[in-house]
């Protein structure tokens, strides 16, 4: 909340880390993690990090959809209070397989939702995979919970709402995207200077430099090779088309208060720079460091303390040379439509998630072309109703509606 005396708006506090009384670095108390999705890419990462941290954190809860066979593993190490598997069909193996191990098993989507409530969470880290996060997390935020927030969608879909019951409850919001993380950073003890300008990084993906016409025949193959990042398959298609980058727009806007007019992507192939702020002054500070998710997780984790840890140190000796480029808007349009779904506000952004999201899948199964995917979420843009203050219900159904949409199309 605002401090008192300060005739300042009180959004303007969540656009910056809000720091607490730091504990006793000698105290024996850890911080409880639940993880959504701990068997996926930053999952699998933020385990690396707890393994590593266990003098301060420890796992609570972990989830995942159907890889049992990893979550038993993961559930056998850590040995949380509680794990859920999203596919019912898997409740029986991989509670038996956990049943002398005293670790209760759940299994479907609305048994996540419920255990994000436990008393024993601080944190929880919500790793799922599109908009599939958001129900979970804001059940989480209503319960009072820290959330460390790897799930962009829960913004894009839903960031006016999410943001305010995040408000009203006092909850922290603390970015794992790197991009996001380099600006929470970059913003720690500038909470009465506003922000000028979000200036937002991206790699380019593995079709940096291409003109549009020769990315027609772009195969599943070459969009997966991401030059600088190890990343799940969805996210990893959404960087070689850019809409991961216009996601991270929207997800700027709502995370920092910041107008998409002073939002600014810049592409940049070695990934050292995470992402900057300029303010008032012209002044802009970055954060910078090797392309690694395991830093930015650590920090939303561990916050406000910055953990000592055995991560590779950057050199500047090793990278002689930082390049910047403008983006390619008219090759990758997807760019240009996320900030046009942003402006438009309301239901746009979820349509534009939800499109993308059935776009993706297709062009993993090989049923449509790399470029037809913008086409796609295009097409279901111009189709769903729009809504301009819609409540969840409003959401949920416009979800509903673009997937159908985008499957016709």
């Amino acid at each position: 909340t605002s401090p008192p005396n300060l005739d300042i708006p009180s959004s303007t506090f969540l656009s910056f880390p809000r720091f607490s009384f730091m504990l006793n670095p000698e105290t024996t108390q850890t911080k409880g993690v639940a993880i959504l999705g701990s068997t996926g890419s930053i999952g699998t990462q933020a385990l690396e990090v707890i393994r590593e941290q266990s003098a301060h954190l420890h796992v609570e809860v972990l989830s995942a959809y159907s890889n049992s066979n990893l979550l038993i593993a993961q559930a056998k190490e850590f040995q949380p209070n509680t794990v859920v598997i999203g596919d019912e069909q898997r409740l029986a193996e991989v509670r038996d397989a956990l049943w002398a191990d005293d670790i209760k098993v759940y299994a479907g989507a609305e048994a996540l939702e419920q255990v994000v409530e436990m008393e024993g969470i601080d944190i929880v880290l919500t790793a799922l995979v599109g908009a599939a996060g958001l129900r979970p997390t804001l059940r989480a935020i209503r319960a009072g919970k820290d959330i460390a927030l790897a799930n962009k969608e829960t913004l894009v879909v839903a960031g006016a709402l999410v943001m305010s019951e995040a408000r009203q409850r006092g909850v922290n919001i603390h970015p794992v995207d790197s991009e996001h993380s380099a600006i929470y950073q970059s913003l720690a003890g500038e909470i009465l200077n506003p922000i000028e300008k979000v200036i937002l990084t991206a790699s380019g993906g593995p079709f940096r430099g291409r003109q549009r016409s020769s990315l027609a025949g772009a195969t599943k193959a070459q969009a997966l090779k991401h030059p600088n990042w190890d990343m799940g398959a969805k996210i990893t298609i959404d960087s070689a088309s850019m809409m991961n980058k216009g996601l991270e727009v929207i997800e700027a806007h709502w995370l920092f208060g910041t107008a998409y007019d002073n939002i600014e992507v810049v592409v940049h192939p070695q990934s050292i720079v995470h992402s900057a702020v300029q303010f008032e002054d012209g002044s802009i500070k970055a954060q910078l460091g090797l392309p690694d998710m395991k830093l930015p997780i650590q920090y939303a984790l561990g916050y406000p303390r910055r953990l000592p840890c055995a991560f590779e140190r950057f050199s500047f000796f090793d990278y002689p040379e930082l390049t910047f480029e403008r983006p390619d808007l008219e090759t990758f349009r997807n760019l240009a439509l996320a900030f046009e779904a942003g402006r438009a506000g309301g239901n746009m952004p979820a349509i534009l998630n939800a499109a993308n999201e059935i776009a993706v899948a297709r062009f993993l199964r090989d049923e449509v072309d790399f470029l037809g995917m913008t086409d796609i979420v295009a097409g279901a843009m111009a189709k769903v109703d729009f809504e301009a203050k819609p409540d969840l219900a409003n959401l949920i159904a416009s979800d509903a509606a673009a997937r159908q949409v985008a499957a016709e199309i």
